[in-house]
């Protein structure tokens, strides 16, 4: 299936690509899956946060006074994984962007209708300044789109502006990129890999099996 559009990312390096083989080898144990996905985890979150604004601040250092670029603390970042996978990804992002918020987001995909099913909801129910909010979702999987899309209604509901968000998933299906750019055709996408799509069942294939449980040790 081709994927038509623009706002999608593949970040492509050596080390992404030798680190998804251990990722999708079935018999890479629970340690060698959580290092490899955190070692991709780096890469994919350089270039989600790369629209992130920036100001000059006046600093000293041990030489002379200058003029760096720092965070603009005045625009909020927030990251969103969805659980339970997703809750690496937004270990290291709040490591590279302490300032960040962490608003968690449960959902399940429920196996006979594929549709997401909420369970919880942690983020603030005021946004102030919305056009100033720069979003990340994190997700390991994107597959049918159901649940991407879903989450990210959930925040443009509340104000959130469209052109502001990301969606960085490891593994994308075709399926699921069209359905979640059909549906926000702004929002940017940010992936390690374009599958070849999804089984019956709704997984993407070649695919890893389900992140969580590899994660997590509860396979």
């Amino acid at each position: 299936m081709e994927v038509k559009t623009k706002n999608v990312i593949v970040v492509n390096h050596p080390v992404i690509k030798h680190n998804l083989s251990v990722l999708r080898d079935k018999n890479s144990d629970c340690e060698k899956f959580k290092n490899a996905l955190k070692r991709i985890t780096y890469f994919l979150l350089f270039e989600a946060l790369k629209d992130i604004p920036l100001v000059e601040k006046e600093i000293e250092t041990p030489l002379k006074k200058t003029v760096c670029q720092v965070y603009d603390k005045s625009s909020q970042l927030i990251i969103a994984p969805i659980l339970r996978a997703g809750l690496i990804f937004s270990e290291i992002a709040h490591e590279i962007a302490p300032h960040a918020n962490i608003h968690h987001i449960g959902m399940f995909r429920d196996e006979k209708t594929l549709e997401p099913v909420w369970y919880y909801d942690k983020k603030k129910e005021i946004i102030e300044n919305k056009e100033k909010v720069h979003l990340i979702i994190v997700d390991p999987m994107l597959a049918t789109g159901n649940s991407s899309v879903d989450c990210t209604k959930n925040f443009t509901d509340k104000g959130i502006l469209e052109q502001n968000i990301v969606f960085m998933s490891l593994i994308s299906s075709p399926q699921g990129i069209e359905k979640l750019n059909t549906e926000f055709p702004k929002l940017k996408i940010v992936t390690a890999s374009i599958d070849e799509g999804l089984n019956a069942k709704g997984y993407i294939l070649p695919g890893l099996g389900d992140a969580g449980d590899r994660i997590y040790n509860t396979l």
